[in-house]
């Protein structure tokens, strides 16, 4: 049944594809978070990558066809967004994909009846490309389909040729566009953006690069593409441009709203604010719903960056004060039906957006403090250039109009303002240029290519072949089997060795190995979880009789490979070779205890803190546990206290461990609590401690509560905006760490000659009499200070109707040397007065006193110790009267003190 080319909006269109594919054998997949499986990308950057290991043949599919509806992120053209009619950063990709099932010519065939026959599209408005060797794709369009010839367009590979990297699966593809124009003819230029728009992306994946960039089919060959919502969008609803759809408007209007403005009736500059708004307003709540938190690294660092980009154009188009959490209301609203947990955790986000926006706008208004005072350096120095004479003399030198040199903000503080402050880069050119400055344009730009490659953002690439090797030998040998829940040792067989990276048969006793195995009992670090440590045990003799044995240091999970990390002790280990592996048991019960009292911790926070907390991250060892957790606030002592008493009286209860797999549908149900950053499946494995603790997990854990033993919380500490953490030990490790203690207190008794009980008092006592005898000293200086400067009194110089002072007074500290100026200025009356001293190696402090009528003279205590504090390495400032500053170089003093006589005698003469 057919669709009429009327306006659909966007959920219509997202579930008129979804529907299409299903009907053809197509399963439904949910969207994957936006925090992916795959390390080599920040965030979730095509509809494609949930599935890299079915391409890789890693792992099986569930259905040989799948098509999903994947919310994704790009950052790479952040500037351009806003700018054309299509750049985003948040953005829907529908994708149907095939597993080795069907291929080119149906993928052609139901593209173009889903385009033409269901959205309506006319065929005279769309025009295909196709890679310029894929002469299979042309005839099936051509043939097939019935496009004529010259509406079929031949590109090269920077175009139709998809590559997931350097080496990997990769093919040709075949793309779909809109042409808004047929009018103008057959003259077909599709990089002309203003005419075409390409909507539809065919990848066909049957290729295999390797390091020599020679091609070989692949035994499977797949499908992915890719429809962009947005686009689709925009032309069934007939608009402009993709910001004007149903599906980012709303949000843009709401901003118009707030700002008090008319979006239609705007110039082009406040149309950009308002639409990069409707952009990351929908990017950073669906970071947010997907436990993404702002921070200064990492996909972190990218949401800071959006929503600081989202409060410095609001502020562009005159909303004064906060206004986030109101505008994302709207993309929460917009976004609820396809994704429920944007409204799940509407709280979170809201918080997070109110949280950073607050501490976005303090940063922003003393960035305009600090372009103002970057201004007022460089029209200072515009105004008079100080220079050292050949005598050593500072002076004030002019010069006409033509000899004023050139000023400008350096690129460094230009970019500081942009990144740290928010101020865009014209804005601060517009500020400069309003008072005769330039700005360094090619200082800014390379500290913006040195802060891109810090932030290491997500990349349009798709590296499939991060594990090398491993990779390669994937068609070969079958994922490892983990046995290690029920089973602390077991038989196995050497499926791959790896020795720096390469594949080897065997290797020799002094060699550090990598190790896959058919099975293991090893534990692979995940969930925070570390891998088991142990050992690889062999019968087989080496040449001196010595059995075969490996030290296993870590194991890491490769998509679905067990990989070993370890270094051969004794023996030679080959490939083939059935050993024993053996975990270290001790490690694996204490890191089991730790693990089980991070579950009872988070229960423990969300009875006493707050039920909405969820984990932000953690980390379980043998040694320790640390568990990261989103907070507004910092968790009390007593709030502490009762946490730890009440994970104590649970493992005193001797609760039992129920652990079962289960459909994922049911286990959320049941009211299973989900793991930070984990990927699940369609069924979960769930631990439960009925009535006190039950989450998704996949880690090893105790079998009985009592089994931790003992809890006890080490510390808790804000670790970024929002984000606590709590350091604990359990069972053994409460008795080392208390061991610690005692000894400690044991050692401050005997020295202190106090009980236990005694000590917080005694040393109460002793700092307030520290406290004392400090602020006694202090006096004592302050009156030495001013016993010292009286004798300068009679050495004061008279220069005209003003008196000077500039002396050096010994290792006297920063707030008595004040003291004495200011005291010496007042005695003089009318008089300047500059006052050094060496209170500390290499460390030098300078003070100015000057009265009102030395001021009037246009000699200004702050401006004036600022220059001198320079000839010794420092820099200070102040008021017009009283100022201070601070060196480094003790050895330039002299000569600094010299200057300023000078510039006193040239100013007041």
């Amino acid at each position: 049944m057919s669709i009429s080319p009327k306006f659909l909006s966007g959920s219509q269109i997202r579930q008129t594809f979804l529907d299409f594919y299903a009907q053809r054998g197509h399963k439904i997949l949910p969207s994957a978070s936006l925090v992916p499986e795959d390390p080599t990308v920040l965030l979730t950057i095509a509809g494609m990558l949930q599935f890299k290991p079915i391409f890789l043949g890693q792992r099986a599919a569930e259905s040989p066809r799948a098509t999903t509806s994947q919310k994704c992120i790009r950052t790479n053209d952040i500037e351009n967004v806003g700018r054309t009619a299509r750049h985003h950063t948040f953005f829907e990709m529908l994708g149907n994909f095939s597993f080795g099932d069907y291929f080119k010519k149906q993928a052609i065939a139901w593209a173009w009846e889903l385009s033409t026959e269901v959205f309506g599209l006319p065929a005279s408005n769309l025009v295909v490309s196709v890679f310029r060797d894929d002469d299979e794709a042309f005839a099936i369009w051509r043939d097939e389909i019935g496009i004529p010839g010259d509406r079929i367009q031949r590109m090269g590979e920077d175009d139709n040729f998809w590559e997931s990297g350097p080496t990997g699966p990769c093919g040709p593809c075949s793309e779909i566009y809109y042409d808004f124009h047929p009018e103008r003819g057959d003259n077909i230029d599709l990089e002309d953006d203003s005419r075409f728009i390409e909507f539809y992306n065919l990848v066909f994946m049957q290729y295999n690069k390797d390091a020599e960039g020679n091609l070989t089919p692949l035994q499977n060959q797949n499908i992915d593409t890719g429809m962009g919502l947005e686009r689709m969008a925009q032309i069934l609803q007939k608009v402009p441009n993709n910001y004007e759809t149903d599906l980012i408007f709303p949000i843009v209007q709401s901003a118009a709203e707030i700002a008090g403005i008319d979006y239609y009736n705007s110039d082009e500059k406040i149309q950009v604010s308002l639409k990069v708004i409707g952009d990351h307003i929908r990017a950073v709540v669906h970071m947010i719903a997907d436990e993404i938190r702002a921070s200064n690294v990492g996909r972190g660092y990218i949401l800071r960056r959006l929503i600081r980009r989202v409060v410095r154009h609001g502020r562009m188009i005159g909303i004064q004060g906060e206004f986030t959490v109101r505008v994302a209301e709207s993309a929460i609203a917009l976004s609820e039906a396809a994704y429920p947990n944007v409204r799940r955790r509407e709280a979170q986000i809201k918080a997070e957006l109110a949280r950073e926006e607050a501490q976005f706008l303090k940063t922003l208004e003393r960035g305009e403090k600090l372009l103002e005072e970057i201004l007022k350096k460089a029209l200072v120095e515009q105004a008079s250039r100080l220079s050292v004479s050949e005598g050593g003399r500072l002076s004030v030198s002019g010069g006409g109009q033509d000899a004023r040199p050139t000023v400008e903000i350096s690129g460094q503080d230009a970019f500081t303002l942009y990144d740290t402050y928010g101020f865009p880069l014209e804005l601060t050119q517009e500020i400069a240029e309003e008072q005769g400055i330039t700005v360094d344009l090619d200082g800014f730009e390379a500290a913006m290519k040195e802060q891109q490659t810090r932030a290491k953002d997500a990349r349009q690439t798709i590296d499939l072949t991060v594990q090398g090797s491993l990779d390669k030998l994937a068609e070969t040998i079958q994922g490892t089997e983990f046995v290690g829940y029920a089973e602390l040792s077991s038989l196995a067989e050497v499926e791959v060795i790896l020795v720096d990276g390469k594949s080897v048969e065997e290797a020799a006793a002094g060699t550090e190995v990598q190790v896959v195995l058919n099975q293991t009992p090893f534990y692979a670090e995940s969930g925070g979880q570390i891998g088991d440590k142990g050992y690889l045990n062999g019968s087989i003799q080496g040449e001196n009789g010595e059995g075969l044995l490996v030290r296993v240091d870590d194991v890491k999970k490769e998509s679905d490979f067990f990989v070993h990390f370890g270094f051969v002790e004794r023996g030679t280990l080959r490939v083939g070779d059935s050993i024993t592996a053996k975990i270290d048991n001790s490690g694996r019960r204490r890191i089991q205890a730790n693990h089980t009292a991070t579950h009872l911790l988070q229960s423990a926070l969300r009875k006493i803190v707050d039920d909405s907390i969820s984990q932000a991250g953690s980390l379980v060892s043998s040694e320790r546990l640390r568990f990261d957790f989103n907070s507004p606030r910092a968790v009390t002592a007593e709030e502490l206290q009762k946490i730890e008493d009440l994970v104590n009286s649970w493992i005193a209860e001797a609760h039992a461990a129920v652990v079962a797999e289960m459909p994922i549908a049911l286990a959320r149900e049941k009211g299973a609590t989900a793991m930070f950053g984990e990927k699940y499946g369609d069924v979960v494995r769930v631990i439960d401690f009925p009535g006190v603790s039950m989450e998704l997990c996949g880690g090893t854990h105790v079998s009985n509560t009592a089994e931790i033993g003992l809890f006890k919380i080490v510390s808790e500490a804000g670790v970024a905006a929002g984000t606590r953490r709590i350091e604990a030990v359990s069972g053994q490790a409460v008795l080392d760490y208390l061991n610690v203690r005692d000894k400690v207190v044991r050692d401050l008794g005997d020295r202190f000659k106090a009980k236990p009980e005694e000590l917080p008092n005694r040393i109460t006592n002793l700092q307030n009499e520290l406290r004392d005898t400090q602020k006694h000293l202090a006096a004592v200086k302050s009156e030495l200070a001013i016993a010292k400067s009286d004798q300068l009194l009679s050495a004061a110089e008279d220069v005209g109707e003003f008196k000077i002072i500039v002396a050096q007074l010994g290792d006297v500290d920063a707030e008595a040397l004040k003291t004495a100026a200011e005291r010496l200025q007042q005695k003089l009356g009318n008089a300047a007065v500059v006052l050094a001293s060496i209170p500390e190696p290499d460390k030098v402090s300078l003070v100015a006193a000057f009265s009102p009528q030395v001021n009037k003279k246009g000699l200004q205590a702050g401006k004036f110790i600022g220059v001198i504090a320079q000839i010794c390495g420092g820099k200070g400032g102040g008021r017009p009267n009283l100022a201070q500053a601070g060196g480094r170089d003790a050895s330039k003093l002299q000569s600094a003190l010299e200057s300023a006589r000078n510039l006193l005698l040239e100013g007041l003469g």
